[in-house]
């Protein structure tokens, strides 16, 4: 298929990296996937072992040889989109949140390698195939970038809260190659990795639930398809109106 349009998407084993793959898949696209974890024998897409990179975010050295072999997989020089997925969030002994105070120091520049830092060494590092496809970039913020969060940690909140402002730097940048430049800041998503409490806070939300991956996955996909071909810049909250 020569006119196959390509993403790229880092945190892709789970949640809404995976309901985004299936999203993307479904219309047709190729996808090509970015984690810690090898490639799960579970996964139903087509392509999916040998369209699969593992590689640690945290690492920039090893985010950067990445740049080579994913531009090596598109034989075209193309890429329509680029999905910012991956965010790491760590936990306390106990699973309890680390404030300011409380996150070792190493573990911000963890934080902010994989979710701050990786968008930018991929995006700049791809612009040309990014540019030569007059693509899209989507990084994925949080709720937990505009308030405090009662389980997301500082170090999350903080480079989520920095990804936003960097996707407001991007689109300008990368404005004049064609390329547009948007964020999503998902609230309280249905995954596997929900902390406990969470369908609690869910019940005084407006919508009173908790959201679905795929609600996630179809916003990313609107944002690298033609439906959204004048949006830029922009940060779409996806929370059943928990910033209200």
């Amino acid at each position: 298929m020569p006119d196959r349009k390509t993403l790229l998407l880092t945190g892709a084993s789970r949640g809404i990296g995976h309901a985004t793959v299936k999203r993307f898949a479904s219309a047709g696209w190729r996808v090509i996937t970015c984690s810690r974890h090898p490639f799960p024998e579970d996964c139903p897409w087509e392509m999916g072992e040998e369209d699969h990179i593992q590689l640690d975010l945290a690492d920039p050295q090893s985010t950067m040889d990445a740049v080579e072999q994913i531009r090596a997989r598109l034989p075209g020089g193309r890429l329509e989109a680029l999905v910012n997925n991956a965010g790491i969030s760590p936990k306390g002994p106990q699973g309890e949140r680390l404030t300011t105070l409380t996150t070792d120091l190493r573990d911000w520049g963890k934080v902010f390698h994989v979710n701050f830092f990786a968008p930018v060494v991929l995006a700049r590092g791809l612009r040309a195939e990014l540019a030569a496809a007059q693509g899209a970039i989507v990084n994925v913020t949080s709720i937990a970038g505009a308030r405090v969060h009662p389980f997301a940690g500082a170090a999350y909140g903080t480079s989520k809260a920095a990804l936003a402002a960097l996707t407001r730097e991007m689109a300008h940048d990368f404005g004049p190659l064609g390329v547009r430049v948007n964020a999503i800041a998902p609230g309280e998503i249905e995954t596997a990795i929900l902390s406990p409490g969470t369908e609690k806070m869910a019940e005084q939300l407006p919508l009173r639930r908790l959201g679905k991956p795929e609600e996630v996955a179809r916003t990313i996909y609107y944002l690298c398809t033609a439906e959204s071909s004048y949006v830029t810049g922009v940060e779409i909250e996806i929370n059943g109106g928990q910033h209200v």
